[in-house]
C-alpha cells in the first residue's frame, strides 16, 4: 500500500492526521537535517500501524516535505 504524506518538522507535538483516504499530515519533532525528521516519520507510521520499521519506506520526495511512503502489508 502507499500513502502521501505531508510532513511538518520541528513540532511540539508528534501527530497523524488524515486528510483524505491516502494522504496524511504528519507532525514530528525532530529536525530536518540529516534524515532524522524521515526517520522519525517512518518510525511513526511503523507505530500507528502496527508494524515493523522495516516494513515502511519512502518511495519519493526524501527531501521533501511531500513523501510517497510504501507500506507492506
Amino acid at each position: 500500500m502507499r500513502i502521501k504524506v505531508r510532513v511538518v518538522p520541528n513540532s511540539k507535538k508528534e501527530s497523524i492526521q488524515q486528510v483524505d483516504d491516502t494522504t496524511y499530515r504528519i507532525k514530528v519533532r525532530e529536525k530536518a537535517i540529516e534524515g532524522r525528521a524521515n526517520e522519525a516519520v517512518l518510525r511513526l507510521i511503523a507505530k500507528h500501524v502496527g508494524i515493523s520499521m522495516a516494513d515502511v519506506k519512502i518511495v519519493h520526495g526524501f527531501k521533501s516535505r511531500e513523501k510517497v511512503i510504501s507500506i507492506k502489508e
